[in-house]
């Protein structure tokens, strides 16, 4: 199973899902729309709406099931949703209707392939009573692959992810085992065109996407909603342990501190611990996962620190950095020599626990088309030519976020 694919309509094909009063609006606004994504133009462009041949590539690629994230651009949107700026009031209708249609369309782009789709619905932050109303009809739409929770960035305008405005979200999330899902790319503020922005952007991307974690752990989300559960995907996963370290000290720290009222630090421990509850660590080890797209060499060695059972590969179809055609070599060039039981966790086990697989109708389709475990065991030397994931990248190391 891939904890990470993306999909979406052609732009066009998002109009039937639009309420009418819409239509005229849209009909304008797509008349002059200029897609800012080559490989929105490009051949290969119907891999995210076709299903038929979706199945068949993923299939080739031993892949039985997916995570469904967006992609493409929804109704009103100046680019796909995951980098798009939280909208002003005088877009947010617009916006808003844009991602329900998106929402509706994914409901029936998973329904054409059961049991194989589990579809991520997108919500805006500026509405909790909005969003609410729509987690319920996305959930009671047979949408399984929970929320995908909009980020905060620095200038968007919207309160931080730590407060407490945002826990009406968490409660419904709880109350009707809704995963939470933080894609990277969601976060990170706007930082102009030059060629160093475009740099900077990639260092920075990650760490802007893990801020989600950190947020609602000293927030206090997990503490109040015991059952929540969060999936922090596509942001590598090497850098959870290390990271986890860093949380639990200050953590630590700060709790410590806010008993001793003549340091300079009480003032920043002072209800912390009655708010969020344990350390961060146990937090991770209760309540959190990580779509550990494309999981590089450097980062299969770490897996018991971060948890076997925390681990969702995935395998970011359809883009370039993804694994696919080539996922049986890329998880031959990472996982050669794990156990078996661990490989059946982290390729499918957990993310059918998470998402709501169901094992059983799955097993018949990849006993004919899934890789085995011998061919994973053997080792892969070099790169298939061509191969562009970084997976296959050399000198890549574990990242300090």
């Amino acid at each position: 199973m891939s904890a990470d694919c993306h999909a979406g309509a052609d732009l066009l094909d998002y109009r039937p899902y639009l309420e009418r009063r819409f239509h005229d609006d849209f009909d304008a606004w797509a008349a002059t729309y200029v897609n800012p994504y080559e490989d929105l133009l490009a051949d290969s462009a119907d891999r995210n709406w076709d299903s038929g041949r979706r199945l068949a590539e993923l299939e080739a690629d031993g892949i039985v099931a997916e995570v469904v994230f967006p992609n493409t651009i929804p109704p009103f949107f100046p680019s796909g949703s995951l980098m798009a700026p939280a909208p002003t009031a005088g877009e947010f209708e617009r916006r808003w209707a844009g991602l329900r249609a998106h929402n509706r369309w994914l409901a029936d782009f998973c329904a054409a392939a059961p049991g194989r789709r589990a579809g991520v619905f997108q919500i805006l932050l500026n509405d909790v009573e909005e969003a609410v109303a729509e987690i319920r009809r996305c959930v009671a739409a047979g949408l399984t692959g929970g929320l995908l929770l909009p980020g905060t960035p620095p200038g968007s305008g919207l309160p931080e992810l730590h407060a407490r405005v945002y826990d009406p979200i968490w409660a419904v999330c709880a109350e009707l085992g809704v995963p939470v899902n933080h894609h990277a790319g969601s976060a990170s503020p706007p930082l102009g065109d030059e060629p160093a922005a475009r740099a900077v952007f990639m260092v920075e991307t990650t760490w802007f996407s893990h801020r989600a974690l950190w947020h609602l752990v000293f927030g206090g989300a997990f503490r109040r909603h015991p059952s929540l559960r969060l999936v922090l995907t596509e942001q590598g996963s090497g850098w959870i342990p290390g990271v986890l370290d860093m949380l639990d000290y200050y953590h630590g720290r700060l709790v410590a501190s806010a008993s001793r009222a003549d340091t300079a630090e009480a003032k920043f421990g002072v209800g912390l611990a009655e708010g969020m509850g344990g350390p961060p660590s146990r937090v991770w080890r209760d309540n959190c996962f990580v779509g550990a797209s494309f999981m590089r060499p450097h980062e299969v060695p770490l897996r018991h620190r971060i948890g076997i059972d925390k681990i969702m590969w995935g395998s970011d179809y359809p883009h370039d950095e993804g694994t696919h055609p080539h996922t049986r070599e890329a998880l031959r060039f990472s996982c050669a020599g794990v156990p078996r039981a661990e490989l059946a966790a982290m390729l499918g086990g957990n993310a059918a626990r998470v998402y709501g697989f169901d094992l059983g109708l799955l097993d018949a389709v990849a006993a004919k088309v899934g890789p085995t475990a011998a061919e994973i065991a053997e080792p892969l030397d070099e790169p298939p030519p061509g191969a562009t994931s970084p997976v296959f990248a050399r000198g890549a190391s574990v990242r300090v976020w």
